[in-house]
């Protein structure tokens, strides 16, 4: 029974995996491109693509976003991070739904694996810390590996797909993705969060990455994206994987100082909390 799986998997692979996609995502060129691509690209392997979904699909995926409460969303606001993540998958609505389905659908673990060389990739249905990411005026996410397994089963978490929601979004409102070397000591590499633009990069110790500058869109807009992270059982020529959170920067890479660290310093925490609740719902 091994073997003839086995064989089920070369002969998809030898027909060509993107013959199974050609109807759903838009490659600018054959995927082993794209791999030597990923493979290549510094600071760690990573790839962009623009305009991989159908415009249609996220523009439905834009206009079906639960509104910012508090039932719906985890907001994360500390020292390095202020963000709101989609509290859970049954939150999501038909297009969210469909397009879920779709980055957990074999042909699209398949096409992933051929890019990044990693297989038997298994992914998140529950969408436990990804789904609707949303920055607000302010928002953040300091430089940092992300965490290395999954919240629940302990699957190891090898990538990261982002794709970003944000029609007419000016370079001046900031939230650009940066890419850090291995020791966060400089960003190699900054990604506009436009719409239907997508970035899939490998989550690992050293990988730095981060929005370290607060994003400054007008008030009652925010920075918007959807994320899923895919895993694997263990890490090759790893007996053990030991599990952590996001781990940040040295501080001494971290930009200067702010008015705002200033004010969070010398205000009480219980009214600092206060001020930073009252200030986003205004927005």
């Amino acid at each position: 029974m091994a073997l003839n799986w086995r064989f089920k998997i070369d002969k998809i692979l030898d027909n060509g995996i993107a013959g199974f996609l050609r109807n759903t995502i838009n490659l600018p060129t054959q995927v082993e491109n794209l791999s030597a691509s990923y493979k290549a690209a510094k600071p760690f392997p990573h790839i962009v693509l623009d305009d991989l979904f159908p415009s249609a699909l996220l523009d439905c995926l834009v206009a079906e976003m639960p509104p910012l409460k508090e039932e719906n969303w985890v907001r994360h606001d500390s020292e390095q991070l202020l963000r709101f993540n989609l509290r859970s998958a049954v939150y999501l609505g038909d297009s969210g739904f469909r397009l879920a389905s779709f980055l957990h659908s074999a042909a699209f673990l398949y096409f992933l694996s051929e890019l990044t060389g990693i297989w038997d990739l298994l992914p998140d249905p529950y969408l436990q810390g990804s789904g609707y990411h949303v920055m607000p005026m302010g928002g953040k996410f300091d430089i940092h590996c992300d965490r290395n397994t999954a919240y629940s089963t302990g699957l190891t978490r090898r990538l990261s797909l982002n794709i970003y929601l944000n029609k007419g979004w000016k370079h001046q409102y900031g939230g650009q993705l940066e890419l850090w070397n291995h020791d966060a000591s400089r960003c190699e590499v900054v990604v506009e969060p436009v719409f239907n633009r997508t970035i899939i990069f490998e989550i690992a110790d050293g990988n730095f990455h981060g929005l370290p500058t607060p994003v400054a869109c007008p008030r009652g807009q925010s920075r918007n994206s959807f994320a899923v992270y895919y895993h694997t059982v263990g890490l090759t020529g790893h007996e053990k994987v030991a599990p952590h959170g996001s781990v940040y920067g040295p501080s001494i890479y971290q930009r200067k100082r702010t008015m705002r660290d200033l004010a969070k310093d010398l205000i009480p925490p219980i009214v600092w909390r206060t001020l930073r609740k009252f200030l986003v719902e205004r927005k």
